[in-house]
């Protein structure tokens, strides 16, 4: 080898040499516990950036927090908004022409449906079409045309004795407040609400089994006493909204959302309702659950308005499948 070879190997061995030096001095410089970022997106001490994967089949805790009340304030009045598209032919299902028709008709609804009521009334009203009429009824006869609703005898009672009110007290006039209404016999909070609502245009919630058993089903309230309930609601929806509220709630409760098998699957509300999953969730099970107009048979009123889209109800002692 020439001297001018050798002496370009030597310059190359140094130079490799000085490399290897300043390696080796950087890696003892480097602290012990500095760790690479794939072992911290591994590790699940603590101070790494992502913790360790669960173990399969590891529970996660429930991060769903309770419902707030403006929350549940802004979901009920929504679902009251997707009742009134649901139901834009909601009203009372009691058949009357006056405010002393719905009444008496109110007061025999205790105990017994609608529909036996708007059945039973066309020969009440035949027979004791006023006030003065009805307090001047013979007991046992009044009591024949009623036998039909259930609890006859407490029944007339109770109609004899608002009629006889009627007469003596308010000309025989019923009164359109809700301080004088309950102070006729047989007439409470519920019944005051129906006539107020419907017959004077005063607004009212009619808080009967349907409306308080939906109510807390949808977790606006958790009370079980009527007035109490109704107090609670009423400081969710405006006033105006009262009387329409109570139609479209008692109408949800009559063909959807029934207190045995509600139909969950068929519910328009579903997205906006905490318990479903109560009844049946299958869309096509749940159709067949259905009553009245959305089940394609006749609603509760011999005389419906004239927007009601099903069929009106049967007389008394029609035969069945004669309507």
């Amino acid at each position: 080898m020439s001297p001018k070879q050798n002496s370009a190997v030597g310059e190359q061995a140094a130079a490799k040499s000085k490399k290897t030096t300043k390696a080796a001095k950087r890696t003892s410089e480097k602290p012990a516990d500095v760790k690479s970022p794939s072992s911290e997106r591994t590790s699940g001490r603590s101070g790494s950036s992502k913790p360790a994967a669960k173990a399969p089949g590891a529970k996660r805790p429930k991060s769903a927090k309770p419902e707030s009340h403006l929350a549940m304030v802004r979901r009920a009045r929504r679902i009251n908004r997707e009742l009134a598209d649901v139901y834009p032919y909601a009203h009372p299902e009691l058949d009357f022409r006056n405010p002393f028709e719905l009444l008496v008709a109110t007061v025999l609804s205790a105990q017994t449906t609608d529909l036996r009521v708007n059945q039973t009334t066309p020969a009440l009203f035949a027979k004791y079409p006023t006030p003065e009429d009805m307090a001047a009824a013979v007991p046992e006869e009044l009591e024949e045309v009623i036998r039909p609703t259930g609890f006859f005898r407490a029944k007339t009672r109770s109609l004899i004795g608002l009629s006889t009110a009627l007469r003596d007290r308010y000309d025989g006039e019923v009164p359109g407040t809700l301080k004088d209404l309950v102070t006729l016999p047989g007439v409470g909070r519920k019944t005051a609400n129906v006539v107020l609502g419907n017959a004077f245009g005063v607004p009212g919630l009619t808080v009967d089994t349907h409306f308080g058993r939906l109510v807390r089903r949808w977790k606006w309230t958790d009370q079980e006493d009527p007035e109490k309930v109704e107090a609670e609601i009423a400081a969710i929806f405006p006033k105006s909204e009262w009387t329409m509220l109570s139609h479209r709630i008692i109408f949800h409760g009559r063909r959807v959302c029934h207190s045995r098998k509600p139909a969950c699957g068929a519910c328009p509300i579903a997205p906006l309702c905490p318990s479903y999953g109560e009844g049946e969730t299958d869309p096509e099970k749940a159709k067949k659950l259905l009553k009245y107009e959305l089940g394609g048979y006749p609603g509760q009123r011999l005389s419906p308005p004239p927007d009601y889209p099903g069929k009106p109800a049967p007389p008394l002692g029609t035969p069945a499948g004669a309507e």
